[in-house]
């Protein structure tokens, strides 16, 4: 079965690259949290990777709209595609943990906790975290006023699991083509290294990766089974995680460094590969889907 975007899809895509690239963050005023379909919301996610955009932005215009959409008890005019406010305006970023899988939560305004399916507003506790992403501060949460009991948890969790997908694809494409454009220009022997061989190889592996995860995160996006959501958050977390590895090791030491851009994309591909579950707990999920 082939995955093909619509031409409103594409252009989606291209409007929110060129939005991005410009350095604009502010996407509720491209309407991006009124977006709610799951495929629209991989070509949205695909490219806030590829422009590596900071923040809880999975939990914000994925998840919690989601949560609250679909929690009865919740106020009506809380609740829906727009959680009542944006992401990117002030105050405007939610965040969400689940126990055991997701136990802490990227630092947000303001926070839910889902207990099964009770959902609690909830407040950070005054713990300290380590995240290997220091763009991505982790809180842990206490729970506070439950607002529904009734949070449809599981479908909010594999929302997160598929735009956590879509944003590895989208860290995994930057990060090849600035590896790609970096051996047109170092030279090692008098010619530039992407003439070498070994170079090339290297990095035909990472695109075979990359697009072979790709119709898996569209199939996961339609179908919306933890079976495919599940695998398509596996091959995502490879095949990134083979994009950096690469990168890394063509750029050498430089590419870890803060001053240089490749450093961002490879400390939010090694935090969001465990985000949303570990690839372990992923085959786990579809072992037992077979």
């Amino acid at each position: 079965m082939m995955f093909t975007l619509s031409p409103e899809q594409t252009d989606l895509a291209a409007v929110l690259h060129d939005f991005l690239g410009a350095g604009r963050t502010d996407l509720a005023s491209l309407g991006m949290d009124e977006v709610s379909d799951p495929v629209d919301l991989v070509v949205v996610f695909e490219e806030i990777g590829h422009h590596s955009v900071a923040g809880p932005l999975i939990e914000t215009l994925a998840v919690v709209p989601a949560l609250l959409a679909g929690a009865r008890a919740w106020p009506e005019a809380e609740a829906g595609a727009g959680t009542g406010v944006g992401a990117g305006e002030p105050g405007g970023t939610w965040s969400v943990a689940f126990p055991p899988l997701v136990p802490h939560a990227p630092e947000a305004d303001r926070y839910l906790l889902a207990d099964g399916t009770t959902l609690h507003h909830a407040s950070p506790t005054t713990t300290e975290l380590q995240s290997v992403d220091p763009a991505r501060r982790l809180v842990d949460l206490s729970p506070g006023e439950v607002i529904a009991t009734d949070a449809p948890t599981e479908h909010a969790f594999n929302l997160g699991v598929l735009t956590a997908s879509a944003q590895l694809l989208g860290l995994g494409r930057a990060m090849l083509e600035m590896t790609t454009e970096y051996v047109k220009t170092r030279h090692q022997f008098g010619k530039p290294i992407g003439q070498f061989q070994a170079v090339k190889h290297h990095l035909a592996n990472v695109l075979i990766g990359l697009e072979l995860a790709r119709p898996l995160v569209h199939g996961a996006a339609v179908t919306l089974t933890t079976r495919d959501i599940s695998a398509a958050k596996v091959a995502t977390s490879d095949a990134a995680w083979q994009s950096a590895r690469t990168a890394l090791q063509v750029h050498g030491a430089i590419g870890y460094t803060a001053e240089h851009d490749l450093s961002r994309y490879l400390l939010q591909t090694r935090a969001l590969r465990t985000a949303w579950g570990s690839p372990s707990m992923h085959r786990a999920r579809v072992l037992e889907a077979l």
